[in-house]
């Protein structure tokens, strides 16, 4: 199963709280923090939800 390598690249400050959570449920805490998670369709929406703050990599 492929898997996801998400970067937050951008602050929470000013953001919505619906989008503060998705990134505290994704492990993502401050700006450069880096989490390695599987491909799913959980953790694909959250990223849509965020993708203006993180940058998302695929990994082997």
């Amino acid at each position: 199963m492929a898997r996801l390598k998400v970067t937050q690249v951008r602050s929470v400050i000013g953001t919505k709280h619906n989008q503060r959570e998705s990134l505290r449920s994704l492990g993502l805490k401050r700006i450069n923090d880096v989490v390695v998670k599987e491909d799913r369709p959980e953790i694909r929406g959250m990223i849509f939800t965020v993708n203006h703050l993180v940058k998302v990599e695929e990994v082997e």
